[in-house]
């Protein structure tokens, strides 16, 4: 079995990074977004469920008991070290008071050693990270913003509510505090070529980003993309584009970056389309093929 790591997988890179073996543990916080809660919007963007990319995750109200449940399951005995991970909705849509709370009644376990943030660019702000920042002396911190593209026309069409210049914004602002961004990026969206995928690897590059998650554009249940592709007005991508695109953006990402997902997961009973996405298999050992055959690797045509 060959054994060359083609691109930066995350799960070497926390091997590498903590000494062992080391998992996340997804918490909802309890958090709404501005783009539901009417400040932006209130349809949030299109592909997003009710839950807001948190529909695998087993809610409980109380953040410590999501925590203390996951540690006293079977999943725990895979590791010894944690990082939480607030992944659904906007997790620094809150006051500074509420946030520190919330953070800080999930870092009740000394196997805990990060503390990842998913959120939005435009619910960044120098004291959210400053606050984000006050966690580094004994954690690790890192933040993933949500872009899925670089390109504003397909941000409003996909009701995204923020602009690519405040991804910027929010970026510069992490990299002042030496926290670790994780931009997210989607294909297959609406309107989108595969000129615009170019477009977006280009824009990451010109950034100071330390992880990307790819993920393919998936219908679920209950979403304003789920009525466009009932009503024929939208159509998933196919399992060869996408794997034509990862082998793209991998190639042409920075090799520095660390590789943090390369497929989404869709809930199989919200999943409507495309039906390859239940196949996660499919995805990672369908890649794993086209970068051997094709001699591919991470930053294989990389230009600064």
């Amino acid at each position: 079995m060959e054994s060359i790591e083609r691109y930066k997988h995350l799960n070497n890179y926390l091997k590498e990074k903590f000494g062992e073996r080391t998992l996340k543990i997804c918490v909802d916080g309890g958090f709404t977004c501005p783009n539901r809660d009417g400040t932006i919007g209130i349809n949030g963007c299109i592909f997003c469920s009710q839950r807001g990319s948190g529909d695998l995750i087993n809610f409980t109200t109380s953040i410590s008991k999501q925590i203390t449940n996951y540690l006293s399951s079977y999943k725990s005995n895979r590791a010894n070290k944690f990082i939480v991970y607030f992944q659904n909705f906007t997790n620094t849509y809150d006051t500074l008071e509420n946030l520190k709370q919330k953070y800080d009644s999930a870092l009740i376990d000394d196997r805990i050693v990060g503390l990842e943030i998913a959120t939005r660019p435009d619910c960044i702000t120098e004291d959210i990270v400053k606050l984000l920042k006050s966690y580094k002396d004994k954690y690790y911190v890192c933040v993933e913003l949500g872009l899925q593209t670089s390109n504003d026309d397909i941000g409003i069409a996909i009701n995204r509510g923020y602009t690519s210049k405040q991804f910027t914004e929010a970026v510069k602002l992490l990299n002042k505090y030496n926290i670790d961004v994780v931009a997210h990026i989607m294909v297959g969206l609406p309107e989108e070529t595969f000129y615009d995928i170019k477009d977006t690897v280009s824009f990451i590059n010109n950034h100071d980003i330390q992880g990307i998650k790819i993920h393919s554009t998936y219908v679920i249940k209950d979403t304003i993309l789920a009525d466009m592709y009932l009503d024929k007005n939208y159509e998933p991508v196919s399992l060869e584009y996408y794997l034509n695109c990862l082998s793209y953006i991998i190639t042409h990402i920075s090799p520095e970056i660390v590789i943090h997902r390369i497929s989404g997961d869709a809930p199989k009973d919200l999943l409507i389309a495309p039906e390859w996405n239940s196949h996660k298999k499919w995805v990672l050992n369908g890649f794993d093929k086209l970068l051997r055959e094709q001699d591919l690797w991470q930053g294989k045509f990389y230009k600064k």
